[in-house]
Order: structure tokens, then C-alpha cells, then sequence
């Protein structure tokens, strides 16, 4: 069982300044939806108001749980709110020794666009599949587009982990877990098993 929600001082501006702190919200550690949760099976509603203070707070709790839960992401049905929000950013990792650094970027309403044809299989593991990894297809390269937290566009054009993590975390808006779009189930199994002495 999770443990309760742990309150922490917010210092998301320490880490990137596109995230605005609250003066009046508490970041919070909440709780993660585990793959079985109906909500995470929902497609997310769209935002339709950037900068308010729920959004804010919202952004605050998505950073603050994934910090404390070394991810490299985190879409905001995970934490039981059904809106098109992902984070993500990747800096030296634990979970994902051998990636390469990806920028902190707050996505709303994404929209995603494949260059090219070509797929890579590579392994993935999931804050809501937790102890878990699978051998996962993606598009090696691709434009994203959408929101920064103030309603600034955001148009990029990225490749390789980058891009696998920015699919990854666009699924979950659609409710889509990894483990859908694995080709092989033989791929797919318990961390400590697949890789031995490999922290989840």
C-alpha cells in the first residue's frame, strides 16, 4: 500500500525556472495509479486554461512525484487527474543509468507527429507498472507539439531516448500502458529478473 501523501517545502524553481511555484501551494508526494486503476484506461481531457493556480499546484505535485520517485516522467492521470499534462526530464537517472540527458519540459495537450518510418524496440519501465520491464516499439523520430504551463507553444523535433520518452508519456493521455504496445510477451517481465542488481 502507498504510503499517505508526504508534504515537502516546493522547490520546483530551483530545478527549472518554466515551472512557476505557488506561494500558497505545498507541493505534495501523491499517489501513484497502478496499472489495474479504470482511470488510467480514460483518454484525458484537454486544458483549456494555462497559468491558473491549479494548474500550478497540479505541476508542482506531478514534480514533486517524480523526483522523490526517480522517473523520467510523469502524466497527470497517474496521479488521478484525467487533463493532457505530462512532465518530463531526464539527469542522470538512476532508473535509466545509460540514457541520454533530456531537457525538464512541461507538455499540455500534446500533439505528436512521426518522421520517417523507422521503429526501434527498447526497454521501458513505468512508474505505474512498477518492478516491471518491457521490450517496447517506438518511432525513432518525431515532432511534438503543444503548451508550456503559461500557454507558450512548444515545437520540437527530437530523436532516440528523447523521443521514446515523450511517446511514453503521450500514451498515458490516450490510456495507453506500455505493456499495450508490446509486441512479444516473452519481452516483458519483472526487473529484478531481467536485469539482476538493476534498481527499478
Amino acid at each position: 500500500m502507498w504510503p499517505a501523501p508526504v508534504r515537502a517545502a516546493a522547490s520546483v524553481a530551483s530545478h527549472d525556472s518554466r515551472v512557476t511555484v505557488s506561494s500558497h501551494h505545498i507541493a505534495m508526494l501523491r499517489p501513484v495509479l497502478k496499472m489495474g486503476d479504470p482511470l488510467l484506461l480514460q483518454v484525458a481531457r484537454p486544458v483549456e486554461k494555462f497559468d491558473t493556480p491549479e494548474l500550478r499546484a497540479l505541476l508542482q505535485d506531478m514534480h514533486e512525484t517524480m523526483e522523490a520517485l526517480n522517473g523520467a516522467g510523469l502524466a497527470a492521470p497517474q496521479i488521478g487527474v484525467s487533463q493532457q499534462v505530462v512532465i518530463f526530464g531526464v539527469s542522470r537517472n538512476p532508473r535509466y543509468p545509460q540514457a541520454e540527458e533530456v531537457p525538464y519540459t512541461v507538455l499540455i495537450n500534446p500533439q505528436l507527429e512521426p518522421i520517417g518510418e523507422e521503429i526501434e524496440e527498447d526497454w521501458e519501465g513505468c512508474l505505474s507498472v512498477p518492478g516491471m520491464r518491457g521490450l517496447v516499439p517506438r518511432h525513432v523520430r518525431l515532432r511534438y507539439r503543444g503548451f508550456d504551463q503559461q500557454g507558450g507553444a512548444i515545437d520540437r523535433t527530437v530523436s532516440g531516448f528523447h523521443a521514446r520518452v515523450v511517446q511514453h508519456e503521450v500514451d498515458h493521455l490516450n490510456g495507453i500502458l506500455y505493456p499495450m504496445r508490446i509486441r512479444d510477451l516473452r519481452n516483458f517481465g519483472f526487473n529484478e529478473t531481467l536485469f539482476p542488481g538493476v534498481d527499478d
